[in-house]
C-alpha cells in the first residue's frame, strides 16, 4: 500500500485512471465491520475478505472475479458488433431508393429489434444472476463452508459432481420426482417433495440417490443441496451468455453482408477455382467428418470479378448444401467452360428441396431453419452479387438431390456502363 493512502483511495484512484479502472480490487483487511465493507464497495471493490484468510479461497475469489470480467469484455464487444450491425442497416436504409429493396429493407429493421433482443435479453438475465451472486450470496459462502463438518464439505462436492441436467419432458420429471419422493420417504426423510424437486433440476440420477441419503437425514442437509444447486445456477449463466453470444454472432453476419453497399468498387482478374477451394479449406473440419468431396474441374483462365463477393456466393451455397446433408453425405462442385460462359454447379446428396417452397428460396427473409439458427438473407445476397456479375443462378433438386448452378460470364459487357451500375448497386 501506498504510504500516504489506504486501500480505499487506492481502489479510487485506480478506478479514475483508465488503464486500471477496470482490473477488479478485492479488500483484505482484519476489520470485520459493516461500514468498512460497505465503503470497500463504495469505492469499487468487488469483494472483501477479512483476515485469517486460506490461501485456496483467494485463488478461488481472484479466478472467480477474472471470469466475470472476461465475461463481461465478451458482452461489450458483442455489444459493439450488433451497434455497428444496426448503424450499417440504417446506413444502408438511407442509400435504397428502389421501392422493392425499401420494402425488403424495411422487413429487416423491423425483425432486427427481436433478433437482437432475444440474446441480448438472455446475456443480460445472465449476467444479472451472476451480480446479484457476487454482491450478495458470496459473503454467506465462507460462513456457510466454515460451518459444515468434513464429511458434508464431501457430499457438496459430490453433488456438484454428479450434476447432469437434461431436457426432458414435464412429464418424465413429473414421473422421476415421484420416484425420488417414494425413495426418500421409504428411508423416512423429511421434506421428501422439496427434496426431489431440486434433485430432478440438477439431473441427479435414481442410482446415485442412495449415496445422498445420509446427507438428507441431517440438519443441514437441506441448507448444502440449495448451496449446490446455487453453483448449478451459476454455471447455468455462464453457459447461457456463451450460446447467446454465439447466436449474436449468427446475427450479425447476415446483417452486415445485407447492409454493407460499397464492398468493391473495381473489378480484377482472379481465378474462380482459387476462390472455391478457399472455401473448402474454410469447411474443412466440419467436411473431414463425414462428407465426401468430388471436384469436376475443368482448365479456367483467369475471369474479370469481384473477388471477394464471388467468395460468399461459394461460401453460402456450400454451407447451405453441408446443412441440408447434416454434414454426412456427398458433395459434388463442377466448374466447366460452355462457349463464354463458366458453369458452376454446387450439388449435395441432401433430402432435397419441398417442390412448395422452391419459388421462394430466393427471396428476402425466407427460411426453413429453427429460429436463431438463420435469417433467410443468405440466397438472396448470392443472387443479387451473381446479378451484379451479369450472370444467373438456377435451382434443381429431387428428394436425394439438390444442384445450384451458376452461370458467369467469361467477359462482362459494356465494361464502363456496368462498372457505374454495379457500384450502384448494394446488398
Amino acid at each position: 500500500m501506498m504510504p500516504e493512502m489506504d486501500g480505499y483511495e487506492v481502489c479510487q484512484q485506480l478506478k479514475l485512471d483508465q488503464r486500471t479502472k477496470d482490473i477488479p480490487v478485492i479488500f483484505v483487511s482484519a476489520i470485520d465491520e459493516v461500514l468498512d465493507k460497505v465503503k470497500a464497495f463504495a469505492v469499487g471493490g468487488v469483494d472483501y475478505m477479512t483476515k485469517p484468510i486460506q490461501e485456496q479461497e483467494v485463488f478461488a475469489r481472484i479466478e472467480t472475479h477474472l471470469q466475470i470480467r472476461r465475461l463481461q469484455e465478451n458482452l461489450e464487444e458483442k455489444n459493439q458488433k450488433l451497434q455497428i450491425a444496426l448503424r450499417q442497416v440504417k446506413q444502408a436504409q438511407n442509400q435504397l431508393i428502389q421501392s422493392e429493396k425499401m420494402a425488403a429493407l424495411g422487413q429487416l429493421i423491423a425483425g432486427i429489434s427481436h433478433e437482437i433482443n432475444t440474446p441480448l435479453g438472455a446475456i443480460n438475465s445472465s449476467i444479472q444472476n451472476l451480480a446479484a451472486f457476487f454482491k450478495q450470496d458470496i459473503k454467506t459462502i465462507w460462513d456457510f463452508w466454515t460451518s459444515i463438518a468434513a464429511e458434508d464439505q464431501a457430499y457438496f462436492f459430490d453433488l456438484l459432481n454428479n450434476i447432469s441436467p437434461s431436457n426432458l419432458s414435464s412429464r418424465e420429471k413429473r414421473q422421476i420426482k415421484r420416484k425420488f419422493i417414494q425413495q426418500l420417504e421409504t428411508q423416512g426423510i423429511q421434506q421428501a417433495d422439496y427434496i426431489a424437486d431440486t434433485l430432478v433440476d440438477l439431473g441427479i440420477s435414481a442410482e446415485k440417490i442412495e449415496l445422498f441419503i445420509p446427507l438428507f437425514r441431517q440438519a443441514k442437509g437441506i441448507e448444502i443441496l440449495d448451496k449446490a444447486y446455487q453453483f448449478f445456477s451459476l454455471k447455468k449463466s455462464t453457459e447461457t451468455i456463451k450460446s447467446a453470444t454465439d447466436r449474436a454472432d449468427k446475427i450479425i453476419f447476415p446483417l452486415k453482408s445485407y447492409a454493407r453497399y460499397d464492398l468493391g468498387t473495381e473489378k480484377r482478374e482472379s481465378d474462380l477455382i482459387h476462390g472455391i477451394e478457399t472455401v473448402l479449406t474454410l469447411y474443412h473440419n466440419q467436411i473431414k467428418q463425414g462428407v465426401e468431396i468430388i471436384k469436376n474441374y475443368t482448365e479456367l483462365p483467369p475471369i474479370l470479378c469481384y473477388p471477394d463477393e464471388l467468395i460468399q456466393v461459394w461460401t453460402n451455397l456450400i454451407h447451405n448444401a453441408l446443412q441440408a446433408m447434416e454434414y454426412q453425405g456427398q458433395l459434388m462442385i463442377d466448374v466447366q467452360r460452355e462457349n463464354e460462359l463458366i458453369l458452376t454447379k454446387i450439388t449435395d446428396n441432401g433430402p432435397g428441396i419441398p417442390e412448395k417452397i422452391m419459388p421462394r428460396i430466393f427471396e428476402p427473409f425466407f427460411t426453413t431453419k429453427i429460429a436463431g439458427e438463420g435469417s433467410g438473407l443468405g440466397l438472396d445476397i448470392v443472387e443479387r452479387i451473381i446479378d451484379k456479375h451479369q450472370g444467373t443462378i438456377e435451382v434443381k433438386s429431387c428428394p436425394g438431390k439438390t444442384t445450384f448452378i451458376v452461370y458467369l460470364p467469361l467477359i462482362l459487357k459494356g465494361s464502363s456502363a456496368a462498372d457505374k451500375n454495379f457500384q450502384d448497386q448494394e446488398y
